[in-house]
């Protein structure tokens, strides 16, 4: 028996990643597997999944789109005939645009995608988790979310409301059952990092990515997959509001280097 046998989990940002990472380790654990992204190698990973003995099915969308999200829960249901865990994953960064440079339309959309998008999964999501009387909405916010130092201003002022979303979520399903938690990833090699991984190579500076952790090195997605994968379970059951940093130390200092202008 694996630790999520018979619940039926979404993922967003399934498509490659922290989130097909978390995908496929959700279903090695027994979880019918509901994949979202709005990029089409989200079905990559649904495959995957089938091809190792598991099921999952994969949707393609905005996952900041209220009627897509609703569109995702409601297909877990349909699907599966039920609804344990969802996992607000998707995300964009913005790069590192100078602030004086930021438009108000760039900010609403970073907005829009990474803390709206998890709003609206835990809208959705929770109605049917409260019936049950249990469910674990997870959400991926980021050490930028915690203090200066570790990505730029939208991107960072997103993953700090995903932070509060979380803490006060938790406190409106008071009493229901349901857990809200989120993980604070560090400097994770995925798609949204590849610029720094593809320019710290060319340069032959890769043993250096990640040196300013205790750790000394740069995470990988199934490091934070695991992460996720104990807040979904039952050795989780009273882990609540929380944000949990999957860092190597990072968040402790945050030590900067101060880009030249």
């Amino acid at each position: 028996m694996g630790r999520l046998t018979g619940r039926t989990a979404v993922i967003t940002g399934a498509g490659s990643g922290i989130g097909r990472a978390a995908s496929l380790l959700f279903a090695r654990e027994g979880a019918r597997m509901v994949c979202v992204d709005r990029a089409n190698s989200v079905a990559e990973t649904a495959a995957m999944i089938g091809q190792a003995g598991g099921t999952a099915v994969a949707l393609q969308g905005d996952a900041g789109e209220d009627g897509f999200v609703k569109s995702y829960i409601d297909r877990a249901q349909g699907e599966f005939g039920g609804l344990d865990i969802v996992w607000a994953n998707a995300g964009i960064s913005g790069g590192w645009t100078p602030l004086a440079e930021q438009t108000a339309d760039y900010w609403a959309e970073i907005l829009r995608i990474n803390l709206i998008g998890a709003f609206l999964a835990i809208k959705h999501a929770s109605a049917p988790m409260i019936a049950a009387g249990r469910g674990s909405l997870i959400c991926t916010a980021s050490v930028a979310g915690l203090r200066s130092g570790a990505g730029g201003p939208a991107y960072s002022a997103s993953k700090a409301g995903v932070i509060s979303l979380v803490q006060t979520s938790a406190n409106e399903f008071y009493g229901t059952g349901v857990r809200v938690n989120a993980i604070a990833p560090g400097l994770i090699e995925t798609g949204m990092t590849k610029p720094i991984f593809d320019a710290s190579r060319a340069k032959g500076t890769e043993d250096k990515i990640g040196q300013l952790n205790p750790l000394t090195r740069y995470g990988l997605p199934d490091e934070i997959a695991q992460a996720g994968l104990f807040l979904a379970s039952d050795e989780a059951s009273y882990v609540n509001g929380q944000t949990i940093a999957v860092d190597g130390g990072l968040s402790t200092s945050h030590p900067v280097v101060r880009r030249r202008r």
